[in-house]
């Protein structure tokens, strides 16, 4: 039904960047060095794909004839972010510089941030892992009332709390003004997180309601072009936050993986012409932030075994990118995202294969989406994968 369905598995690299090591992460190779770890992964629908055809993946083998273009991209962009991982999908080179707090924010931020959300306090500011970081603070959370700002080696400002000390609505609240009236130049933070939890002393659980607040795209993405070409564009799941919601037509907000894979079998039978752009957020922010492989492997073998039941919904005119925006090798002592090449499938139902080898950035893949709708534009790479 002439549909593009482009899926983003958040945090599922294919081996370092030639400059891994200027942002810590030399060696990371989230798909080989888990595969190493557990055994080897049992994923027989990428395999027939050619996901073994693009490096060495312990369990998946390479295959004389796979059913998709096999190549991996590089990112040209600084950062190893959702944020600008996505941007450059979406067609573009994120040349913009934002702004990094790996010892936590400066006393006058916090001052502004306590100034204009009305909090009385805060605890926490520095870089931290969002699980532990709650282990460590929320008890006093829960006692004094104050958020938990934390952040990353991502450009990103956190906010923690108890959903019954900081409602979601309040929290949300706090998260916006912090967006729009703290964070003003010449700070440019890519995203401000909203982290609910829920739990009691020594049981804290981070919960589903997760809002990111973006920044808006410097120019115009893939989805802008298609949108203002009367191409219908949906987004599932975290494409929403990333983009900011800037050229979707239908939004589709979802928790896990599980919810993406419902929304991507009900949009293949739904739409025509249309563009379906979906993040599978589970790999990344359950496994790879928490340097859990065995549960990585786990959640690529259930996107394995989705696989089958969504390709066979498609017919010869409709086309498929699976790839990814950044790594976050499991296995590494890092719980930080990693500077890695990303894995690049293009299927088309009867199309022949072939090798697409390293393409030069991301946008390749926007390019190519803007070449299947004929539409002529300015993003960034060469296209034609097909």
């Amino acid at each position: 039904m002439n549909n593009f369905f482009f899926i983003v598995l958040d945090g599922v690299g294919i081996g370092e960047l030639p400059d891994a090591a200027k942002y810590g992460d030399e060696g990371s190779n989230t798909l080989y060095n888990m595969s190493k770890v557990v055994g080897g992964l049992n994923l027989p629908g990428l395999q027939r794909l050619g996901l073994g055809n693009i490096s060495e993946i312990i369990g998946v083998e390479k295959v004389e004839n796979p059913l998709a273009s096999y190549g991996k991209m590089r990112e040209v962009s600084n950062g190893k972010d959702s944020t600008t991982g996505h941007w450059e999908l979406g067609g573009l080179y994120v040349d913009t510089n934002f702004s990094y707090f790996p010892d936590g924010f400066p006393e006058d931020l916090m001052k502004k941030f306590l100034a204009f959300t009305g909090c009385k306090g805060f605890l926490g500011n520095k870089a931290a892992s969002g699980t532990e970081i709650i282990k460590e603070l929320g008890d006093e959370h829960v006692k004094t009332g104050y958020p938990v700002v934390y952040t990353s080696a991502d450009s990103v400002f956190q906010i923690a709390a108890h959903e019954n000390i900081i409602p979601l609505k309040r929290l949300y609240e706090i998260c916006s003004i912090t967006r729009e009236q703290v964070l003003t130049s010449p700070v440019i933070i890519g995203r401000v997180i909203a982290r609910p939890f829920v739990g009691t002393s020594g049981n804290y659980t981070r919960t589903t309601n997760r809002k990111d607040f973006s920044l808006d795209p410097p120019s115009d993405t893939i989805l802008d072009v298609l949108l203002k070409n009367n191409i219908d564009t949906v987004a599932i799941g975290k494409i929403n936050d990333l983009f900011n919601y800037r050229g979707i037509k239908i939004r589709e907000i979802t928790k896990s993986n599980a919810e993406g894979f419902e929304k991507l079998l009900e949009f293949s039978s739904k739409v025509a012409n249309s563009f379906v752009m979906a993040n599978l957020v589970d790999f990344d922010v359950y496994f790879g932030h928490r340097n859990d492989p065995q549960g990585f492997a786990h959640a690529l073998k259930q996107f394995d075994d989705f696989l089958p039941q969504f390709l066979v919904k498609l017919d010869e005119s409709d086309a498929v990118i699976i790839t990814a925006d950044h790594g976050n090798d499991p296995t590494t002592p890092s719980t930080d995202h990693s500077r890695e090449y990303v894995p690049l499938l293009f299927y088309r139902k009867g199309s022949p294969s072939k090798n697409l080898g390293t393409r030069k950035t991301f946008s390749d893949a926007a390019k190519t989406v803007a070449d299947f709708f004929k539409k002529n534009n300015s993003l960034k790479g060469t296209g034609f994968l097909y």
